[in-house]
C-alpha cells in the first residue's frame, strides 16, 4: 500500500468512528477529573480500545490510570499520546477531553491498517499532566524505549504548528512560626503569614528582572486561621518557569533566596519540596512538523509556523521530546484570544468546533502515522534531526 492510499484508508477510519470519538470527547468533557483521579476516562478509552480488538494494558508503568495499547508486528512504531486530567474549578479548561479522544481516533485509525502496512503503533494514555509529570514517570518506567516518534495534539485559540513550550519547577513552600494572642501577646508571636508576604513581594521585585521567556507565579493556599490568632503556619505553591532547564537552574535559586529572605525577616523558619518532576522545554522535531502540517493542510486547516502570539506553557511532553522524536502541534477549538486555562475555553472544548478538532485532530495525527510507516526517508531525517538536536544540547549544556 502506498502512502496515498493510506492516508485515504486512515481517513475513512476515522470518519467512521467520528460519532463515538466525539461522544466520549463529550463523556469526559462532563466528568471532569483531576491528576491521577482519571479513573471514569481512563476506563473510558480502555474500553473503546477493547471493544476495537486492541490488547489494553491498564494501569501501565505503574501509574493507575495510565494505559497502553498496541497494534501491528514489525516496522516503526508510533507512539500517539493521550491526556485526559482536568483542572480544577474549571473543568476541561485545557482541553484534554479532544486530545484524549482525537488521540484516540488516530490511534484506532492506525491500528486497523497497522498489519496490512507494516508498521506499529501504541496509544498511550498519559494522566496527570496539569501538575503531576505523569509522562516524566512513565519515561522512567521505559514507555518510550522502543518508540520511534511521539505525537499527541492540542486544543487552543489557532491552529500552530508549536506550542512555546519552556521548563518548570513546582514547589509547595511553608512556613513555620509560633502562635500568639494578637492583641494580648503580639510580641510572643512569629508570624508566618507576614514571611509568606514578604517572599511574595520580594518574588514580585525579582520579576522585573528576569528574562522575557521566564515566569514566576504563586498562590497562598494556608495563610491562617483567625485574625486574632498569629499564624503559625502558612503555605504557598509556587511555579518557576524559564526557556529551558538549563536556564530553569539559577532562576530557582534566585527565587528560593526572594522566600527565604521572607522568612528570615519575619523569624520563621521555611521549608520547600517538589510538587512534580521538572518539566523540560519541548525540543519540536521539524521533519515531523512538517508532516503534520501537510496533513493539517489536507483536512482544510492552515497551521501557523511562527504566530506572533503564539500559546506559552509547560507540559511534560517536554520531557518526551528529550527521549525521541516528537510533536505538539496545536489546534483550534476557540475564537482568537480566548486563552486556556479559562471557564470559557472549558465552553469551547464541548462545542462544535471542538468536536470538529476532535476529528480533524485524529486525522491529521494519522496520516502523519503514514508517512512515517511508509516514507522510511522521513523517519530517517526526523532520527538525524533528534540526534543533532541532542548533540547541540550536549555541547551547550542548554539540556539533559
Amino acid at each position: 500500500m502506498d502512502v496515498e492510499a493510506a492516508k485515504e484508508r486512515l481517513v475513512a477510519e476515522v470518519d467512521a468512528r467520528a460519532e463515538a470519538l466525539i461522544e466520549a470527547s463529550h463523556r469526559i468533557h462532563e466528568k471532569p477529573e483531576l491528576m491521577f483521579e482519571e479513573r471514569f476516562a481512563a476506563d473510558l478509552l480502555c474500553g473503546l480500545l477493547e471493544d476495537a480488538g486492541l490488547d489494553v494494558e491498564r494501569g501501565a508503568y505503574g501509574l493507575d490510570t495510565a494505559f497502553a495499547a498496541r497494534a501491528g508486528s514489525e516496522g516503526a512504531t508510533v507512539a500517539v499520546l493521550c491526556e485526559y486530567d482536568a483542572l480544577p474549578g474549571i473543568g476541561h479548561g485545557c482541553g484534554h477531553n479532544i486530545i484524549a479522544t482525537a488521540g484516540l481516533g488516530a490511534g484506532l485509525a492506525a491500528a486497523a491498517l497497522a498489519d496490512e502496512v507494516g508498521g506499529r503503533v501504541v496509544v498511550l494514555g498519559t494522566p496527570a499532566e496539569e501538575g503531576g509529570g505523569g509522562k516524566v514517570y512513565m519515561g522512567e518506567a521505559g514507555a518510550f524505549e522502543d518508540v520511534d516518534a511521539a505525537l499527541m495534539v492540542h486544543p487552543a485559540d489557532q491552529d500552530l504548528l508549536a506550542m512555546n513550550v519552556i521548563a518548570i519547577a513546582t514547589w509547595e513552600v511553608e512556613y513555620f512560626g509560633e502562635a500568639a494572642h494578637a492583641a494580648a501577646f503580639p510580641h510572643m508571636g512569629r508570624n508566618a503569614l507576614d514571611a509568606a508576604v514578604l517572599g511574595y513581594n520580594a518574588v514580585a521585585a525579582l520579576r522585573q528582572h528576569i528574562k522575557g521567556n521566564e515566569r514566576v507565579h504563586g498562590i497562598f493556599s494556608k495563610a491562617g486561621d483567625k485574625p486574632n490568632i498569629v499564624p503559625d503556619h502558612t503555605v504557598a505553591e509556587w511555579y518557576v518557569r524559564s526557556g529551558t532547564l538549563a536556564t530553569l537552574q539559577p532562576l530557582k535559586e534566585r527565587v528560593l533566596a526572594c522566600l527565604r529572605a521572607g522568612a528570615d525577616a519575619a523569624g520563621c523558619r521555611m521549608e520547600h519540596r517538589a510538587t512534580c518532576p521538572e518539566y523540560s522545554d519541548l525540543r519540536t522535531n521539524v521533519p515531523i512538523a512538517d508532516l503534520y502540517l501537510a496533513n493539517s493542510e489536507r483536512v482544510g486547516r492552515m497551521p501557523l509556523r511562527r504566530p506572533e502570539n503564539g500559546v506559552v506553557g509547560s507540559t511534560d511532553m517536554g520531557n518526551v521530546s528529550y527521549l525521541v522524536p516528537s510533536i505538539h502541534p496545536m489546534i483550534r477549538v476557540a475564537p482568537p484570544g480566548v486563552s486556556i486555562h479559562t471557564k470559557e475555553f472549558a465552553g469551547h472544548a464541548r462545542s462544535p468546533a471542538g468536536d470538529q478538532a476532535v476529528v480533524d485532530g485524529a486525522k491529521a495525527i494519522a496520516m502523519t502515522v503514514a508517512d512515517l510507516w511508509l516514507r522510511p526517508d522521513v523517519l530517517d531525517a526526523a532520527r538525524q534531526a533528534f540526534e543533532q538536536d541532542q548533540a547541540i544540547r550536549a555541547a551547550t549544556g542548554a539540556g539533559p
